[in-house]
């Protein structure tokens, strides 16, 4: 499958050192007035320092110790990894699912235990323009008829619960319809094992199971299209691509709905919910 790699990766060197302006970071946490900075993919409708905030009050709210968790943003996984391993962030935020993931894949990596953090979840959505909106329609009735009959489900187990950690997963080949319209999915291919590019270019694991059953079911041409984080909202503005492959409700009304959500596009209904979990290297 063709893979278009739209934007060139930002140099990995000038990502590590931005945000927080390089002062002197408190790691131990039980001390006074601790600051955490905290690596998180960059969100498309919220900036560094709302997230600072939200995560303030999020604190506040579950009347955890309340400690200054500092975010940086970064335009993928493997460029927040070589955040934390350079020291330039404390700990990682992620998904369950994908913490454990890389911890079954490299020992150097360990799960917080923060209390404040348990129960914080993000549902899973696709995201089109707003004008698309029988596009968003045949989303949503694929997803709905794929929860109903239980496809849904195995696809979650097969690709995500179950996934071997000892290999990476299988590659998944979507099939083509001859003369049927294409439809260009954006997406990251680095939040294993929920979004996966192999090393080789080839599409893998849960996105691309899902992926190759929406184009069964529709009856469409789907095209994958690689692009870097921070740029999904840019590549589907500039017509690049039709569908955000993912972009990320937070449930329960701790953090406010629409921090993924810019305006002028819409959500499917949600196809995956997973919880939120840090990384830190071990000691």
């Amino acid at each position: 499958m063709k893979i278009k790699k739209l934007f060139a990766a930002i140099c990995a060197a000038g990502l590590l050192m931005t945000g927080c302006g390089g002062e002197q970071v408190d790691k131990d946490p039980n001390s006074q007035g601790t600051i955490i900075k905290l690596g998180m993919i960059a969100h498309l409708n919220a900036g560094e320092k709302q997230m600072e905030e939200y995560l303030f009050k999020v604190q506040e709210k579950t009347r955890a110790k309340v400690t200054n968790h500092v975010p940086v943003f970064y335009d993928s996984l493997s460029l927040m990894q070589m955040g934390i391993e350079s020291g330039n962030v404390d700990r990682i935020s992620t998904y369950k699912s994908v913490a454990n993931y890389i911890v079954a894949k490299n020992d150097r990596f360990e799960i917080v235990n923060d209390e404040w953090i348990k129960g914080l979840a993000d549902n899973f959505c696709f995201a089109v323009k707003k004008e698309d909106a029988s596009l968003k329609a045949d989303l949503d009735k694929v997803l709905e008829e794929m929860k109903a009959d239980g496809t849904l489900a195995k696809l979650i187990k097969e690709n995500i619960t179950d996934v071997s950690k000892e290999t990476n997963p299988p590659k998944i080949e979507i099939p083509k319809f001859e003369g049927a319209e294409t439809i260009k999915i954006g997406v990251t291919g680095d939040l294993p094992p929920l979004d996966l590019i192999l090393p080789d270019n080839s599409p893998a694991g849960f996105n691309t199971a899902l992926l190759a059953e929406v184009a069964k079911r529709l009856n469409k041409n789907i095209e994958v299209v690689q692009i870097s984080g921070g740029a999904r909202a840019a590549a589907l503005n500039a017509n690049q691509i039709d569908v955000i492959f993912w972009v990320v409700v937070p449930e329960g009304g701790n953090l406010p709905a629409d921090i993924d959500k810019p305006d002028g596009i819409e959500l499917s209904e949600p196809y995956f919910r997973d919880e939120i979990a840090h990384l830190k290297l071990k000691n």
